[in-house]
């Protein structure tokens, strides 16, 4: 897997839910946005990018305006009369200011013109990320552990560690939620694929290798320390 460090990031990775029936359009665009460190799934039509969202819990959704089964307007509609807290970025190919209202209306948070940039697409992305409430800080601290999310540095006592994609999202959620305990079933549900099979013995071998790469930056060993029965948090900050 490669190595993230000095690779440009999102500001916080995200749980994306691409609905789009046209796989040329959603495949190079799910790798583009896991390449961002973010979860991607892919649904092909409405009624399955339901059953996906009912699910899961997504922190965005990218959804097409004309799709089989269930159109776009629907779907979004139906999301929000079941409560949905997702960003909703809308993708539409007509561009004309009653099917943008429409969207609105039925509770997108945005859209986007196809064709477009990913380059813009990722811009639009991180503009809706800053609509929610809690603000994030920019760099992400505990002690002497850093996590840049602007860059996709990690470094403890100013020592890089070069992590794998994966073990990167791991490290980032727990310093968002440090003073949490996250099960192997939780980090499952936030960091990995829905259609993509891990066990939690999966979790447990990811986090085994970003303990012993944090160790060997001069971490202490209790830095992400096992609560036994629960699952795992951040230990006591060594300053």
């Amino acid at each position: 897997m490669l190595d993230i460090n000095g690779k440009k990031a999102q500001a916080e990775s995200m749980k994306i839910l691409i609905v789009e029936d046209d796989d040329r359009i959603a495949k190079p665009l799910a790798e583009d946005l896991r390449h961002q460190h973010h979860a991607v799934d892919i649904a092909f039509d409405g009624i399955e990018g339901w059953d996906y969202a009912q699910a899961t819990e997504y922190d965005l959704i990218l959804l097409d305006l004309m799709l089989p089964r269930l159109d776009g307007i629907s779907l979004c509609k139906r999301l929000r009369t079941n409560k949905s807290n997702a960003l909703v970025l809308m993708l539409t190919a007509k561009d004309t200011t009653t099917d943008k209202v429409i969207g609105l209306d039925a509770g997108a948070d945005d859209y986007l013109i196809k064709p477009f940039e990913l380059e813009e697409l990722a811009a639009r992305i991180r503009a809706l990320s800053r609509r929610t409430p809690e603000v994030k800080p920019p760099i992400l601290t505990y002690g002497k552990l850093k996590l840049d999310p602007n860059n996709g540095e990690v470094s403890y006592a100013d020592n890089l560690v070069c992590l794998t994609p994966k073990e990167y999202l791991i490290l980032e959620y727990f310093l968002r939620h440090p003073q949490q305990i996250l099960t192997r079933s939780a980090i499952l549900e936030k960091l990995w694929e829905f259609d993509k099979f891990s066990g939690e013995g999966t979790v447990k071998t990811h986090i085994t290798n970003l303990r012993s790469k944090l160790r060997n930056a001069g971490s202490p060993d209790n830095l992400i320390e096992t609560v036994y029965g629960m699952g795992y948090r951040l230990g006591a900050i060594d300053n």
